[in-house]
């Protein structure tokens, strides 16, 4: 799945600045998880609020790891009751599947077409060791618009927020 283009796998109508928060798994969830991953953040989305308002919301496990929800706050902002709203789906799912979406110590880079994480202590020892290098493409969680998430979510690991933190 990794090789399907990430402009396929989002919405293109929703705006450029949509807001954007990525969830990373602590682990790859099967296929059949996927499917329930992913029904139940329909639901959600389809069901999302804010100020009693409709929210234009997406919401999907891309590559197995990655719960990926946008907002499109084009017409009215999400607030702070329906950011909490959720984070509440993702702590349920957490719980549904022994799965930790919250630790942000740990790294996933693209190796070989897979994802692979690693602890943010090792990515130097990865890189001593020739495991990964500074072209390494490294999944950046930290993006914030749906812009961002096409040109800048995968990016090699030497223009990362993480270059200046590993020697190469």
């Amino acid at each position: 799945m990794l090789t399907i283009e990430l402009k396929d796998l989002i919405p293109s109508d929703f705006a450029s600045d949509s807001k954007v928060w990525i969830f990373q798994s602590s682990r790859a969830f099967i296929e059949k998880e996927e499917k329930e991953v992913n029904e139940q953040l329909f639901q959600f989305y389809k069901q999302w609020l804010s100020h009693n308002v409709p929210v234009k919301g997406w919401a999907k496990l891309l590559y197995r790891q990655f719960i990926v929800v946008m907002a499109d706050e084009t017409g009215d902002t999400v607030g702070g009751c329906s950011i909490d709203g959720m984070t509440r789906v993702i702590k349920s799912l957490e719980r549904q599947y022994d799965v930790n979406f919250f630790d942000r110590m740990m790294i996933t880079f693209l190796v070989k077409n897979k994802a692979e994480m690693l602890p943010f202590n090792q990515v130097q020892y990865a890189i001593d060791k020739g495991f990964i290098d500074k072209d390494t493409l490294l999944f950046n969680n930290v993006v914030n618009t749906k812009n961002e998430l096409l040109d800048n979510w995968l990016v090699p690991l030497s223009k990362s927020w993480m270059a200046g933190r590993v020697n190469f």
